[in-house]
């Protein structure tokens, strides 16, 4: 019999990428087309960075970013209002044993990314990795 054990440090399996990345071009999608009838998403792009899905693959994650860093917290409000017909489209075009509940949180990978590259142009790190000595 399979040994059934989390470890808490383990990261995802392929499966929970693999159904994140599903869910994430099915939302991606349905956004695009403006399937859902929402004033507060109709003339809003908005970009799904990344779908974390649950171990038992019932809940997913959505990071979502309004196109051009609009205002984040009134499309999260407005996509959790739409999240049950949000579901019913994202399991349309999915077979899955169970459809996922939907969340949404912003996404920080942009700004985390920014910071990245602000530090990489810092004088010292540019010192340090170009092998100048002092």
């Amino acid at each position: 019999m399979a040994k059934r054990t989390f470890h808490e440090g383990a990261g995802p399996s392929q499966r929970q990428l693999r159904v994140g990345e599903l869910v994430r071009r099915a939302l991606s999608d349905v956004l695009m087309r403006g399937d859902i009838h929402d004033p507060d998403l109709a003339n809003t792009s908005v970009t799904v960075g990344e779908v974390r899905m649950s171990p038992d693959l019932k809940h997913a994650t959505a990071f979502v970013m309004p196109l051009g860093g609009g205002d984040v917290q009134s499309v999260i409000k407005a996509l959790a209002r739409n999240k049950g017909e949000l579901r019913r489209a994202v399991t349309k075009s999915m077979t899955l044993k169970f459809s996922p509940d939907l969340r949404f949180r912003p996404d920080v990978s942009f700004d985390q990314m920014d910071e990245t590259r602000r530090l990489l142009d810092s004088e010292e790190v540019r010192r340090d990795l170009g092998g100048e000595e002092d």
